[in-house]
């Protein structure tokens, strides 16, 4: 099956980390990451205007996995709602963080 037929998971372990769906919300009421459908929910305070948003998910994402904001990257969806990131630390201790956010097991 090609890669438009398979459905893409909502984290998965990298050697450097893990790496995660996200789908934002701009110009929310508050800024907080939730559980989705087959991916995280995060609501953002920031417009999505000169990566004001994304700029905001990367600050959201290294504070609720506890690393710097230098160790969360955009990876993919810089100007979509879904997107995924790339988050480098201890693989072990970042996907124990992430089933937590999927409910799912590590």
């Amino acid at each position: 099956m090609g890669r438009r037929g398979r459905a893409l998971s909502g984290w998965r372990e990298t050697p450097d980390g893990i790496e995660i769906a996200v789908r934002v919300t701009p110009r929310s009421s508050r800024t907080e990451m939730a559980p989705g459908s087959g991916h995280a929910v995060a609501r953002l305070n920031a417009p999505p205007v000169d990566g004001a948003a994304n700029e905001a998910l990367i600050e959201l994402a290294a504070a609720h996995f506890g690393v710097a904001k230098r160790a969360v990257r955009l990876i993919a969806g810089d100007r979509a709602r879904l997107k995924r990131l790339a988050i480098t630390g201890d693989a072990e201790a970042l996907a124990k963080i992430a089933a937590a956010l999927y409910q799912a097991e590590p």
